[in-house]
């Protein structure tokens, strides 16, 4: 068998002068700002010039350019290798498709059709779903595919136990590397969502909840945790509390804080800035000491071997429990892609890895 697997995530800038484009595509994009494109377009041109020269100086601290595709070139290739050992009679080949910058969709569904698969696995690089990330992928890719194969999806994967197991390592990891401090706050972070799309039946939160309870659960020595959302932009209400607050509110109480980026698998420009300059510099002001940082699950072995074992389950090569599923989402989110009544004008489509779609 020929199998593309395709793995989807935001992207980033390549250099200064793929910033304001990049950030353009960004806030284009309907998932993200819910207006009609005449609207929506003058909008996002606005938004983009006006962010520009704060984006550039935050990809100014990296070397100017994102590290978002090295580090998904290399999850791709160490998934490549997992899968090949899984499957090796099998001929695999791991692909990226980018959202808002290089490679696009389109240019990832040109090469994935000249390979000519028998199957494809979607395979989001989002552990939690969102119609704002994993649903507007997507989407995207099924205006940009018309080769051949049978496409299934894999749609979320929050309580996974390879993903569980590498951040509660990195975790447990960095805590004991500072010396173990027993007056520390753990602070699960997220990337927020204005609280209008979770309203509307969005199952990130209760996804990014689901995440943050399952890692805590093998971290008895650091009980004391807590959920918050980071990257608020614009005047809209986002999820609350908001990770700032929450080292705020550790420091008043006297506590350091080990910050988690739980919705991240790779480090980008929102852990490796906002995280490790913009909130350290802010723990060090309001007295939030320790400060630390876990790292993102990258490539660690557990959390590839998860993914190629999705692979297979949704391609019904390999059986047990599924690392996702509607029992994450409860009812009402309508837009959750788990879940039966979930349509494609919310969003999602009634989709389990191991559906065709």
């Amino acid at each position: 068998m020929k199998l593309a697997v395709v793995l989807f995530n935001l992207g980033g800038p390549d250099g200064p002068d793929a910033v304001r484009p990049f950030l353009f595509n960004l806030f284009r994009d309907p998932a993200i700002i819910q207006a009609p494109a005449a609207v929506r377009y003058p909008l996002a041109a606005l938004i983009s010039r006006s962010r520009e020269r704060l984006a550039r100086a935050n990809y100014d601290l990296m070397g100017g350019a994102s590290p978002l595709l090295p580090e998904t070139e290399a999850q791709a290739k160490a998934l490549t290798a997992a899968l090949k050992a899984l499957a090796p009679a099998d001929e695999v080949k791991v692909f990226i498709a980018m959202r808002y910058w290089k490679p696009f969709a389109k240019e990832t569904a040109r090469e994935v059709a000249t390979f000519q698969p028998d199957q494809i696995v979607l395979l989001p690089l989002y552990p939690q779903y969102s119609t704002t990330t994993t649903a507007s992928s997507l989407k995207d890719w099924r205006r940009a595919y018309r080769g051949p194969g049978r496409s299934r999806m894999i749609c979320c994967y929050p309580t996974a136990s390879g993903l569980v197991e590498a951040h509660a390592a990195a975790i447990r990891d960095k805590w004991t590397t500072a010396g173990k401090p027993s007056n520390i706050r753990l602070l699960f972070s997220a990337h927020g969502l204005p609280q209008k799309i979770v309203e509307a039946g969005d199952p990130y939160r209760a996804q990014v909840e689901a995440t943050a309870a399952a890692i805590a659960a093998q971290l008895p020595e650091l009980p004391d945790w807590r959920v918050c959302f980071q990257s608020r932009v614009g005047p809209l209400k986002w999820l609350e509390p908001a990770t700032d607050a929450e080292i705020r509110r550790a420091g008043a109480e006297g506590k350091g804080a080990i910050v988690a980026p739980i919705a991240f698998v790779s480090e980008h420009v929102e852990t490796l800035v906002e995280l490790d300059h913009d909130y350290a510099r802010l723990a060090a002001e309001v007295g939030c000491s320790p400060y630390l940082r876990s790292p993102t699950p990258g490539v660690r072995q557990g959390f590839i071997d998860d993914l190629a074992e999705a692979v297979l389950v949704s391609l019904g090569r390999m059986g047990g429990a599924r690392p996702y599923g509607p029992w994450l989402c409860p009812a009402g989110l309508k837009t959750c892609a788990c879940r039966p009544e979930s349509t494609a004008e919310d969003g999602g489509e009634p989709a389990l890895g191991g559906e065709a779609i």
